[in-house]
């Protein structure tokens, strides 16, 4: 790799940890563990991770509180985070992404899968963040700054999660294009990750519900575009 990427590891089976650290290290990560979130937001004080790998259920703290604790920290803003979880019903998934992960993935894990879905993420993360020269999208009253993960809507700023913020930020950048479903999975949430059907609904009413109604304009059967009235 020509970058020397940081994965943090974070589940409380240390079985799991020792197999997982291993393959990292052996395909060139830089590897450190903690066996809860707790311990694990203390690493990134002082460390930032390019990607976290986060057991979902934990003592002390679990993944979906260290999650959204990370997401609500502007210093991480650029961390990647992806799930580790035994549990495979939808609303785990839905709850998982909504709470601000990139990638969900399932138990039991075969190494070769994780170190192929955390190259997916860096390949995705290195895509979105550097195809457009402009930091700044300005369209009808609305600022998006791509680098700081802030919107301002009339010059007052507007507090997005991750996933909105991407999402908003995809259609805004080509207004008029209708982007069906499985280009804006493609797109924030990667081909491979799994998630439920309503997931782009959920958040795309999350979306209006803080910026408004008229922005975002469904396509019935087809998907959903931004519109410049």
């Amino acid at each position: 790799m020509d970058v020397n990427y940081k994965v943090l590891l974070v589940d409380d089976e240390p079985d799991i940890i020792e197999i997982l650290s291993y393959n990292l290290k052996k395909e060139g990560f830089t590897v450190s563990t903690a066996l809860n979130g707790k311990a694990a937001l203390e690493i990134m004080e002082n460390d930032i991770p390019h990607v976290v790998v986060l057991d979902v259920m934990m003592p002390v703290m679990d993944g979906m509180e260290t999650c959204e604790l990370i997401r609500n920290n502007s210093k991480f803003d650029n961390v990647l985070i992806a799930f580790l979880t035994a549990r495979g019903e939808d609303y785990s998934q839905i709850a998982g992404l909504d709470s601000g992960a990139d990638d969900y993935i399932t138990k039991p894990i075969k190494p070769k899968v994780l170190v192929s879905r955390i190259n997916a993420l860096l390949r995705r993360k290195a895509t979105t963040g550097g195809s457009d020269n402009s930091k700044v999208v300005e369209i009808l009253d609305l600022k998006i700054d791509r680098e700081q993960y802030l919107v301002y809507q009339n010059d007052k700023q507007i507090e997005l999660p991750r996933k909105e913020f991407e999402l908003l930020l995809l259609m805004a950048s080509k207004p008029g294009k209708v982007f069906n479903r499985e280009e804006i999975f493609s797109n924030i949430w990667g081909n491979d990750v799994v998630v439920g059907g309503r997931t782009i609904d959920v958040h795309i009413r999350k979306l209006r519900e803080k910026i408004g109604e008229g922005y975002i304009k469904t396509i019935k059967g087809v998907g959903y575009k931004f519109d410049q009235r």
